[in-house]
């Protein structure tokens, strides 16, 4: 399974390492939404699909999706769900008067099953649908193919990072290209792995190591398994220890190294879209939203609106 919906670097993103690819110049009408491109999206019954504002202040409790096993942002510590989003999600429900109620969920194939299966239509087996889904990549095309959501509420620019020894680079921190000759780890599937699986034309494969999350690919650089690890900034240094670093250089040939994180609400519930969307900014505008990242050991930067 994919795992580029969990870190909302949407398939796109690797579709577009060679500069110069304009993937983002379509129209809405020219987006195709995979084998039901020309079908409308099933229409379900209001008792699975959601609620409105006055729905859920009345019922005193919002339904929030996240990604289940995902540090820094939804994941169980002693049992207990902790994380970026699940402050986020409960910084939410108090704006709005409520109690947080948290669906956690497994990552499909890429973010348009993941909001299908989350917000609009849900599984076809189990499963229930969500108020709103956090840790969605607020991106145009993804709003167009996805036609049963509003994307808005954004609150964070993650952008991808290079971690490192600081004893295997005592001067200058790695770049790419220092992954000709340097072992480097990447989480198996994702953006970092595509990425340095083509750049120059495939010279840093035989260094390259795959592992089953970026945390494995951390503790194997801070057992000096590898020089350097390459992933999302935020999961970079939710595990650096003594010895290790961090930075973000450009990345050559990757049209987009950095991408905006908001939330997906079903599109018949505006009214909950606003209320949710104006949560999100007072938290942002106030200072409260980066509290939250530096309260998880995150640098915190601010959406472009």
């Amino acid at each position: 399974m994919f795992k580029l919906a969990r870190q909302a670097a949407i398939a796109v993103l690797a579709m577009i390492t060679m500069a110069g690819t304009d993937a983002f110049a379509q129209n809405c009408e020219n987006v195709r939404f995979g084998d039901e491109a020309e079908r409308k999206p099933q229409n379900v019954g209001r008792d699975i699909v959601g609620r409105s504002l006055d729905d859920i202040q009345e019922r005193g409790s919002i339904k929030i999706a996240v990604y289940e096993d995902f540090p820094p942002f939804s994941y169980k510590e002693n049992g207990i769900l902790k994380g970026v989003d699940i402050e986020i999600g409960k910084l939410i429900a108090a704006d709005l008067g409520v109690e947080a109620q948290f669906i956690v969920t497994a990552a499909d194939e890429n973010v348009d099953g993941d909001l299908r299966n989350n917000v609009w239509r849900g599984k076809l087996i189990g499963g229930q649908i969500s108020n709103v889904m956090l840790h969605v990549p607020y991106d145009r095309e993804l709003g167009c193919r996805n036609e049963m959501v509003v994307l808005n509420g954004q609150y964070y620019n993650e952008q991808l990072a290079i971690a490192y020894r600081k004893d295997a680079y005592p001067e200058d921190p790695p770049v790419p290209a220092y992954f000709r000759f340097d072992t480097v780890g990447v989480e198996n599937d994702t953006l970092s792995d595509f990425y340095l699986t083509g750049f120059a034309r495939g010279q840093l494969v035989s260094n390259m190591r795959r592992y089953p999350s970026a945390s494995d690919a951390m503790s194997a650089l801070a057992n000096g398994e590898v020089m350097a690890v390459m992933a999302p900034l935020s999961q970079l240094e939710h595990d650096l220890t003594e010895g290790l670093a961090v930075h973000s250089p450009p990345f050559p040939g990757l049209a987009k190294s950095s991408w905006t994180l908001g939330l997906a609400v079903r599109h018949n519930w505006r009214p909950l879209s606003y209320a949710v969307d104006d949560a999100i900014r007072y938290a942002v505008e106030d200072g409260r939203m980066a509290k939250i990242f530096e309260d998880h050991g995150l640098t915190y930067t601010q959406p472009d609106w």
